[in-house]
């Protein structure tokens, strides 16, 4: 059901874009179209206003039929019934080309009837930047006696960098329908190694642990055997099968429960009580491991009470510790400390271990994430313990934060809600 409503929401994420990424384009095309219409308005009236001049202080006067004539996208021809001169042409075209805000470089030329042939006049550039002159062929029109052509050479340019808003939101849209396309696909490639890395552990450790099952069984009943209890050798590494056999089965254990905290939400039963006879029981089991181990609560009260998942909390502390201890090359001396700042409760595990690398600390949190000393290579695990603890911490919007300490060993905080 996931699956499919992930699938239904994509396809209608990249429709929509796609969708307005089409209309932009008509809309492009439409706002170019109207663009286009409005230079030859404004072309039209601007030639009207120049054969007018024209005609002033003639015997002849302005037709009544427009003389105005497009006969293509930039080519404009005007139909004059009297002789004029190039230079009074020029002036006037620039006058009202200015005047309608026709910003674009033009060429005209005029009919010379004498020899049957357009004559060029000038390229006259409008625009800041200087043109180079191209000249360019006028044809002939039938049935004209005096008139003169203009020509936009760059009307299409001069068209597009009017529209450069239209432009820069249809290539922004493209840019955003192509991040969304990567996006999906990234997001479909993680999922499907997730997916993968997730079957792979499931698989993996079920089936070690139907072996492992049946070799812990052996074992104890093994060790049961009068014959294996009378030989100190046998009864020893009996002992050590059944000790490893177990570890190796609470790592399973821990991989598979991570895997399934992955796929579903992991359950907290909240229930209040104090924390630091929680901790003690905790550092009793530590302890008992691991013999060699200092381990003190300092807090000035006992009355510390939290609302969460006892097993959780405890197993997040038992981390912690055994973290600490393990990373430790001497006599391991831990510390943890209890302070309430406001409505925040601290609670500090500082250890003596062999500390972390600066630029490795902020990955310690990190699945799977080991950093790789001589240290890390003596100890076994998978690097899940403190994933766990993030993990637990994440569910509750606990905050939690390792720093190097200022002489050995690290400090790991954590920060809770508290009300007194």
């Amino acid at each position: 059901m996931k699956v499919n409503r992930l699938n239904s929401i994509i396809i209608l994420g990249l429709i929509a874009i796609i969708g307005i990424l089409i209309a932009q384009l008509l809309w492009t095309k439409e706002a170019f179209t109207l663009e286009q219409k409005k230079l030859s308005q404004k072309t039209h009236i601007a030639l009207l206003e120049v054969a007018k001049k024209l005609y002033e202080g003639t015997n002849h006067e302005l037709p009544a039929q427009n003389p105005v004539q497009k006969i293509a996208n930039d080519y404009y021809i005007v139909n004059i019934d009297n002789d004029f001169e190039p230079d009074i042409l020029e002036f006037y075209l620039k006058t009202e080309f200015k005047k309608m805000n026709i910003t674009t470089d033009f060429e005209y030329a005029m009919y010379n009837c004498q020899s049957d042939e357009m004559i060029y006049g000038n390229y006259v550039s409008l625009s800041e930047k200087q043109k180079v002159k191209q000249t360019v062929y006028f044809p002939k029109h039938k049935n004209l006696v005096y008139y003169f052509a203009v020509r936009f050479p760059h009307e299409t340019t001069y068209l597009f960098s009017s529209m450069r808003f239209w432009f820069v939101l249809s290539i922004l849209l493209i840019f955003i329908l192509l991040i969304y396309v990567y996006s999906i696909f990234t997001l479909l490639q993680q999922k499907k190694y997730s997916e993968l890395q997730r079957d792979f552990i499931n698989n993996m450790t079920h089936e070690f642990k139907t072996p492992l099952s049946s070799i812990l069984i052996a074992s104890k009943y093994l060790a049961e055997q009068n014959l294996i209890k009378e030989d100190k050798k046998l009864h020893t590494y009996t002992n050590i099968i059944i000790n490893q056999g177990q570890k190796l089965n609470h790592h399973i254990e821990k991989i598979l429960n991570i895997a399934k905290s992955d796929y579903t939400t992991l359950e907290l039963k909240k229930e209040s009580f104090l924390i630091i006879p929680v901790i003690e029981e905790t550092i009793e089991n530590i302890v008992l491991k691991y013999p060699e181990a200092v381990i003190k609560i300092d807090s000035l009260s006992k009355e510390y009470q939290l609302e969460t998942d006892t097993f959780h909390f405890a197993n997040l502390i038992y981390n912690l510790l055994d973290n600490a201890v393990k990373y430790c090359d001497t006599k391991p001396e831990i510390t943890i400390r209890i302070t309430t700042e406001a409505s925040v409760l601290k609670l500090e595990c500082i250890d003596n271990g062999i500390g972390i690398a600066s630029k490795n600390i902020s990955f310690i949190f990190d699945k799977f994430y080991r950093i790789q000393n001589q240290k890390s290579n003596e100890v076994n695990g998978f690097g899940l313990g403190l994933y766990y603890v993030k993990k637990i911490c994440n569910l509750q919007n606990w905050k939690i934060s390792a720093v190097n300490n200022l002489t050995k060993g690290i400090t790991v905080t954590l920060s809770i809600p508290y009300k007194k």
